[in-house]
């Protein structure tokens, strides 16, 4: 059954004001130059004041604005983002158009626009492949911009809490890592939960089986975080 994706789309794309800033300064430009190119070539007029406010951070370009930007200082459009969390964000970075990454991908360019205002992922295993291709997706981004963040999670508390060894091949379904990898973060996860719970357990009885309760809770609520660490895999 198809789960959701991320809640929806930032208004603005995660601008680095410094990264403007240092580009504009590296080719001797002033904000009013920036503002000149940006009217003349994309006919969006612009005060040089605009200019000067997103490299102070006090304001943040539109999409548009940005890749209009990036082409006045002759860079790509993902220079001048921060570090993607949408899909929407990967995508802007690229400088791709959604209806074009769209039919690289083999979906429905409509399809696709629901997808990244925070729709369900009703793509394939092939779609999802070339969707990781097309952005150069980081594993756990891909995980879950294709709504398996869920089933993941749900798998991995089952091997904390339960014998880890019979769910290294559902975790390796939903997570293409090496067995050998897997086998060794699952076995890791589960002994650290294991000793989260003992450790505050023992004969006394009530407070401290309740502590033993909350620890657990706290280790579960991280495992999904706690996983990508260990796995070499930073999570967006």
């Amino acid at each position: 059954m198809p789960v959701h994706t991320q809640a929806g789309e930032p208004r603005r794309p995660p601008f680095d004001a410094e990264a403007a800033r240092r580009l504009r300064e590296a080719l001797g430009m002033t904000p009013a130059h920036v503002a000149y190119g940006i009217a003349a070539a994309y006919g969006m007029p612009l005060s040089p004041a605009t200019v000067t406010a997103w490299e102070a951070g006090e304001r943040a370009p539109s999409e548009a604005e940005l890749t209009a930007l990036a082409g006045a200082l002759w860079c790509a459009p993902g220079e001048l983002l921060g570090a993607p969390g949408t899909l929407h964000e990967y995508r802007l970075a690229l400088g791709l158009a959604a209806a074009d990454l769209a039919r690289r991908i083999g979906m429905d360019p409509a399809g696709y626009a629901r997808l990244e205002a925070g729709g369900r992922w009703r793509g394939t295993e092939r779609q999802a492949a070339a969707l990781a291709e097309a952005l150069a997706l980081p594993l756990p981004a891909l995980i879950r911009f294709t709504g398996r963040d869920a089933l993941l999670t749900e798998l991995l508390t089952s091997a904390a809490t339960t014998r880890w060894q019979a769910y290294v091949r559902p975790v390796g379904k939903v997570v293409p890592l090496p067995k050998a990898q897997l086998r060794e973060v699952l076995q890791d996860l589960h002994a650290d939960y294991q000793a989260t719970m003992a450790a505050t357990l023992h004969w006394g009885g009530g407070e401290r089986a309740e502590e033993s309760g909350r620890a657990g809770r706290a280790f579960l609520d991280g495992i999904l975080t706690e996983f990508w660490a260990r796995a070499g895999t930073a999570h967006p």
